[in-house]
């Protein structure tokens, strides 16, 4: 065993290697962990649901998570105001979610879309909601981010349109009480095209799931960085010492010369008087 890997600089080096390369592999472990999460939360929202599913009661599903996210919820009430959602692609075509709010038995409304028409909002084209009593079963949904879904805030739209779906912009449009959650129907009617329902937040195998694959390459790499440079900068010093003992190194030229060349001048320098 080499004597200078017991030095303080050593120890240094030493405890750095011991902590870090532990640290990387426990945080790469932990990424591929969030990636085969979002693998599995893919193959889930993607798996064929069974047809003859029976809906759940709304409040049973609350709050939204990734669990109940996608399953079919079922409440009872009367339709209320109906709104426009601008800027909805479906099949790469524009268009306009028509999202109509139904106030429950409970007295809180849920925001429902209807369907999805082509074209610009227009509140002519809007097929009015069915009155009395309704029995309404869709698909339930997180509210949205106006951050991460791309869409516009509820400034600067004309009365009668929604920017986000979510209790946080409806708040001050509506004089009753909310759920922060929406639901869309499978089957729409009156010529409108019924939207599908989006994977939860976070889930699937979208851009952010590839950045944790991506991270999980990055940290076992740098795991392998650091035993890389401990091996590097160990035989460095091994070979340093090597050449120490083989008298390869240059001499300091601090150091008094040695020899007769260093005898002779002892010699000849005058002695101090008596």
């Amino acid at each position: 065993m080499h004597r200078f890997l017991l030095t303080p600089r050593w120890w240094g080096i030493n405890v750095f290697v011991v902590l870090a390369v532990p640290f990387c592999l426990f945080m790469g472990t932990w990424q591929l962990g969030r990636f085969e999460d979002r693998v599995g939360s893919h193959r889930e929202a993607t798996a064929q649901r069974p047809a003859d599913r029976n809906a759940a009661p709304l409040d049973s599903l609350l709050p939204v998570d990734t669990q109940t996210s996608g399953r079919l919820a079922s409440a009872s009430g009367v339709y209320a105001e109906q709104l426009l959602v601008p800027d909805r692609e479906l099949d790469g075509k524009p268009g306009f979610y028509v999202l109509t709010l139904l106030r429950t038995e409970g007295g809180k409304a849920v925001p429902v879309v209807r369907g999805w028409l082509p074209g610009t909002p227009d509140p002519a084209r809007a097929p009015a909601p069915p009155t009395g009593p309704v029995q309404v079963s869709g698909v339930l949904q997180a509210p949205e981010n106006s951050s991460t879904k791309g869409v516009h805030a509820q400034g600067g739209l004309p009365a009668g349109q929604l920017g986000v779906i979510g209790a946080a912009s409806l708040v001050n449009l509506v004089p009753y009480g909310l759920y922060d959650a929406w639901l869309t129907v499978p089957t729409a009617s009156d010529g409108m095209t019924p939207v599908p329902a989006k994977a939860p937040t976070n889930t699937g195998l979208d851009l952010k799931a590839f950045q944790n694959l991506g991270y999980t390459g990055e940290w076992f790499v740098f795991s392998a960085f650091v035993l890389f440079m401990w091996f590097r900068l160990y035989r460095r010093e091994v070979e340093t010492l090597r050449d120490a003992e083989a008298g390869l190194l240059p001499q300091d030229p601090a150091q008094p010369c040695a020899g007769p060349v260093g005898a002779e001048a002892t010699a000849s320098a005058p002695h101090p008087a008596r």
